[in-house]
């Protein structure tokens, strides 16, 4: 059982596993870091220690960003989008955020240009 105020919990949308999609940004650029998932604890964790905490698909498991890299998030804000389903952390980012060392995950560009 998690932690995690029932408040908040009512309030998300989860997958079949359990799971909402977390979008990380950095802070003051606004950049996108990285796309994880997140349970109701690894949001507890989150939101009680300050140090971003997913769930690892792969490995069925917790993990804190940075824990063995050093490559840390340090959390300033969380945030649920309209539908409940997607959550945005607000980051300060310590070292790169993708694990093949590069600053964000999002390098490859499909299509360029405003399309709105």
């Amino acid at each position: 059982m998690s932690g995690l105020d029932p408040a908040i919990a009512e309030r998300l949308k989860r997958n079949a596993d359990g799971l909402v999609c977390a979008v990380v940004q950095q802070r003051g650029t606004g950049d996108v870091l990285m796309v994880a998932w997140m349970d109701d604890e690894a949001l507890h964790r989150t939101l009680t220690t300050g140090r971003a905490t997913y769930w690892s698909r792969s490995r069925q498991n917790y993990w804190v960003k940075g824990e063995t890299s050093g490559h840390t998030q340090h959390v300033h804000e969380v945030r649920l989008d309209c539908d409940g389903d997607a959550l945005l952390l607000v980051v300060d980012q310590v070292g790169p955020a993708c694990h093949t060392g590069a600053c964000t995950c999002f390098q490859q560009v499909l299509v360029s240009g405003n399309q709105c």
